[in-house]
């Protein structure tokens, strides 16, 4: 059985897959009115006949948000709390805006319903379910063609009690539909309806294409990236989508982490530079969680890795504004019509500054597979050049420091603005157009060594085969340190390790293969927010000097409170393994220069190497200035960067 992880982007989907003892990878243009096209397509391409277990990182729940494409939704909740998802929290977003206003909100006010009865604080019905005005509801609902209900009633996490009979209800009009005790077991009533109103939005769009992948494959395994960082099955994608908005990027992020800590890297700041966007995070010897995260100003309070995104790619298109000022990005040519260079974009765009600058190989894009046009962008290049009074060389060079600049913002947002020195990490770069500005980036924000993997246009889907299986769970207690002891704590996780336990070996893993982790989150009591900290030993300590680390101080005279545990529970399923070379030699082959070529730095036209990275030797020194080609990814080495292959053959430059 072929083993295939495949990252859907917004220019190309990425496909690794392990035929026996060897791997390939593959690449094609994503197909933005059908993703599961490309995705299909690739597949026939890799294995034709053969059975195939996919690992896949989708990019339709995102989407579905980004773009407000998703379904018509309707939200059932207590009667009086109706309008919880439009009201949501006293902050404004633009403070200073006297004109601001928000933005209509997906589930609009007419298919908003209040439900008479209601559940406690404690988990007490204190307002018996009532259905006098529920067929009222059902009828609406059906009238107005709704495709999906989300149902989040008040203390549900505590007593579910109503919403299931709601969810009942429901069954008659046979309707999706996403109860809030399922998708988060948590206090916070904006926050947990917004997570529950998102799933309801997405889930409908995700059970199609994903039964569109399931027909393909005819039954053979087909698993999904969530975003913290795990894979689930298809069925839980498509009843819990929400858990996959971030999915892409995460497989990056685990990729990043296990082969830096492979080759004895553990503090990166990884880079991922695609066509459309650009995401950033840091890694300071684990992968970084959040529970905080939104997306379209709508809260999502599941667990995610702490990804921050920035649009900047190598389809971003470069503008003269009204002022005469050059603009690059947000907006990206995409796959479809793509930049100039690929033959029917029209505008410029970042990866068109770089081909302009000699900083690409034109026949040897992709392995040669797809040969990029020169003519038609410079003509374009010289008319935008003229617009702006610049050489076109200046207007080249000034595309790529903006866009530069704004990737080097998205990496001070991780790492300065949050009490991290980026001089103490390495930059890990991957994407299909990291390697083009990823030495730069480094340089401009002083971190000493640059890290680049093998295949790094691909490394994303390299993540999702290295993937754990992960079942994250997490449910509201509200307890003290004086009214609970850690007996009180195992006592209350015991309901959910057996669960998760359970669902692994439904998913067919052993006992011996499945490990639980525990997590409290505490906050010191009159907090707004909690730290979420490991359970074991002496937690209340733990917690003190978690805070003190976040936030410069500790209170013990304050009492610690416990607000909610988390379970995660996690299958170890049988990982790829990266050899290591026994010896390293200085000496480079000469078949792995190909040639040289003219490209420009800091201005001035240098004569430069072009090396083939498949010919490259565990040991050979490669300085800059140099251009480097493989088949996911070009790589720019500039004059200021000197390195070597490691034993893994991964590239790591000292940035000078």
């Amino acid at each position: 059985m072929l083993i295939v992880g495949v990252d859907t982007g917004g220019t190309f989907t990425d496909f690794i897959y392990k035929d026996g003892n060897s791997w390939g990878v593959h690449k094609r243009l994503s197909t933005p009115h059908d993703p599961s096209e490309s995705v299909i397509n690739g597949l026939k391409y890799i294995a034709g006949d053969r059975r195939v277990q996919v690992v896949h990182g989708s990019t339709v729940a995102t989407n579905a948000i980004l773009e407000r494409k998703g379904v018509k939704t309707a939200l059932i909740s207590n009667e009086g709390f109706e309008d919880i998802v439009q009201i949501g929290r006293q902050n404004r977003s633009e403070l200073y805006n006297l004109s601001f206003c928000k933005k209509p909100h997906i589930v609009p006010p007419e298919l908003r319903f209040g439900i008479t009865g209601r559940i406690d604080h404690n988990g007490n019905e204190v307002e018996p379910f009532s259905e006098d005005n529920v067929q009222d509801i059902l009828k609406v609902i059906k009238d107005s063609e709704v495709e999906s209900v989300a149902i989040c009633l008040l203390f549900s996490y505590l007593n579910p009690e109503h919403e299931n009979r709601m969810r009942s209800l429901l069954s008659e009009i046979d309707i999706p539909v996403s109860v809030s005790h399922e998708i988060l077991a948590e206090f916070r009533e904006f926050e947990r309806t917004s997570t529950t109103v998102i799933n309801a939005y997405v889930s409908p769009k995700m059970t199609r294409y994903l039964t569109l992948l399931q027909d393909f494959l005819d039954g053979y395994s087909l698993r999904i990236m969530q975003s913290n960082g795990g894979s689930i099955s298809a069925e839980t994608a498509m009843n819990e989508s929400v858990r996959t908005i971030l999915s892409g990027p995460a497989g990056g992020a685990v990729g990043a982490h296990a082969i830096g800590k492979m080759a004895g890297y553990d503090k990166l700041i990884t880079f991922d530079m695609g066509g459309t966007s650009s995401d950033v995070a840091l890694i300071n010897g684990e992968l970084p969680l959040t529970l905080e995260s939104a997306i379209e100003d709508y809260p999502v309070k599941v667990p995610m890795i702490d990804i921050h995104t920035v649009g900047a790619g190598g389809g971003s298109i470069a503008r003269i504004d009204a002022g005469g000022s050059l603009t690059v990005g947000p907006e990206s040519a995409g796959a479809d019509p793509g930049p100039i260079c690929y033959g029917k974009g029209s505008e410029i765009t970042v990866t068109d500054a770089n081909l302009y600058l000699g900083r690409l190989i034109p026949d040897r894009f992709l392995g040669g597979e797809m040969s990029l046009k020169t003519d038609k962008l410079n003509g374009a290049m010289e008319r935008m050049a003229a617009e702006a009074g610049l050489s076109p060389v200046e207007l080249a060079e000034g595309i790529l420091d903006i866009a530069n600049t704004n990737m080097e913002r998205a990496i001070r947002v991780i790492s300065v603005e949050r009490g991290y020195d980026p001089r103490e990490f390495t930059m890990f770069a991957f994407g299909g157009a990291g390697g083009m500005h990823c030495a730069f980036l480094a340089k401009m924000l002083s971190i000493p060594k640059l890290f680049i993997p093998n295949n790094p246009g691909i490394l994303s889907a390299v993540g999702m085969v290295m993937a754990d299986v992960i079942k994250d769970y997490s449910l509201t207690v509200m307890r003290n340190q004086h009214n609970t002891t850690a007996d009180d704590l195992e006592n209350l996780f015991a309901p959910l390790e057996d669960q998760g336990r359970a669902a692994l070996e439904d998913e067919g893993f052993a006992s011996q293969d499945i490990t639980v982790e525990r997590f409290l989150d505490m906050r010191y009591q009159g907090q707004s927010f909690e730290i979420i900290v490991p359970f074991g030993g002496d937690w209340i300590e733990a917690f003190s000097q978690l805070h003190e680390h976040n936030y410069g101080y500790r209170n013990d005279a304050k009492t610690v409170e416990i607000v909610n545990i988390r379970l995660r529970t996690r299958g170890m399923p049988t990982k790829p393994e990266f050899p290591e070379a026994a010896e390293l030699t200085a000496q480079m082959p000469d078949d792995a220069v190909i040639g040289t070529t003219e490209t420009v730095f800091d201005s001035t036209l240098m004569k430069t190497r072009i090396l083939d990275r498949e010919k490259l030797l565990p040991g050979n020194k490669v300085d800059g200035p140099a251009i480097i080609i493989e088949y996911s990814s070009t790589l720019v080495i500039p004059p200021f960067a000197k390195g070597e292959v490691d034993a893994y053959g991964n590239l790591i430059f000292d940035i000078e």
